[in-house]
């Protein structure tokens, strides 16, 4: 279904029930699934509000009325309202940090309460407390840190010292072959924590270091479910309805006069697992029960 005769939908809805036209516009960069997914689950956890999709390549004609909130989903959508003069403010999701933090340099702006994100990525300490739970005996994390990941260098050894465990980091320029670096955290650790990062892990680099991973036995926590099915053990994720929900949740704080405040990670989330590469490993690990143990330690419960 297009984005568009469904924002024509909400819109008649809306006026029909008297609520003040343009609430939120929802501008998505693309009109995959997963940006459906999203755009469905903020205009849900926003009932009897004026909610109001556009596709990004339909901004430049749109003439309705101004929204009291801009959701920009993706980095395109984040980047084109960063770079507009608006009296709104703007929450963007569905991109990682590294994104939106290069989005606030391109513009000039500041995170805050006027221009804000909901980041993609999962929490440091929430990757590694998942290592901890599945993999106990693991106590060095590798990781290869790039262009946009190296900038969690000295958050990420803070989580980890915390939690007694280890940071293995090689540092890749980007004229540098990911593979020299990639068989150093191999030898010298029991985990590779793959961080979104482009120059590192992209359609090119993915199935040979995890292959590499693979044959030297170590396994890698990844930061996407797609990285598990080609051979990732596990990861922690947000699907694009959490996502969403989340958002939502966010803009209804707006929309009742409070700031949109610094920039959040995901409160809910999902374990992913690759059972074949468990059993290789001589592993037995449930999902489900790592996402809930996962959740109970966060609760502190």
């Amino acid at each position: 279904m297009r984005l568009a005769p469904l924002s024509l939908l909400i819109l008649l809805a809306g006026l029909a029930l008297g609520v003040q036209a343009n609430d939120v516009l929802v501008v998505s960069s693309e009109q995959s699934p997963a940006y459906q997914e999203a755009t469905e689950a903020v205009v849900a956890e926003l009932a009897r509000r004026e909610v109001v999709p556009l596709p990004l390549s339909e901004l430049p004609a749109y003439s309705g009325p101004g929204p009291r909130l801009y959701v920009a989903l993706g980095t395109e959508a984040c980047s084109q309202l960063g770079n507009r003069p608006l009296t709104a403010p703007v929450l963007c999701t569905l991109l990682p940090r590294s994104s939106f933090e290069r989005v606030l340099r391109d513009s000039g702006r500041r995170a805050g309460a006027s221009f804000s994100a909901l980041y993609l990525n999962q929490p440091l300490g929430r990757q590694l407390d998942l290592v901890r739970l599945a993999l106990p005996q693991a106590k060095r994390i590798g990781v290869l840190w790039g262009a946009d990941s190296v900038a969690n260098e000295a958050a990420l050894e803070a989580a980890a010292q915390a939690r007694s465990l280890r940071v293995v980091g090689v540092s890749v320029r980007p004229e540098e072959p990911v593979f020299a670096g990639l068989k150093k955290i191999l030898d010298e650790s029991d985990v590779l924590l793959a961080l979104a990062d482009p120059q590192i892990y992209n359609s090119n680099s993915i199935q040979n270091i995890l292959l590499t991973s693979f044959r030297a036995q170590v396994p890698m926590l990844a930061f996407s479910p797609a990285y598990v099915r080609a051979g990732a053990l596990m990861a922690v994720h947000s699907t694009p309805r959490q996502i969403g929900q989340q958002a939502g949740v966010m803009a209804r704080g707006v929309l009742q006069g409070q700031p949109l405040g610094q920039p959040q990670f995901p409160l809910q989330f999902d374990v992913s697992v690759n059972e074949h590469v468990a059993r290789s490993l001589g592993l037995r690990l449930d999902a489900g029960n790592l996402a809930e143990r996962l959740r109970r330690l966060e609760r502190g419960s």
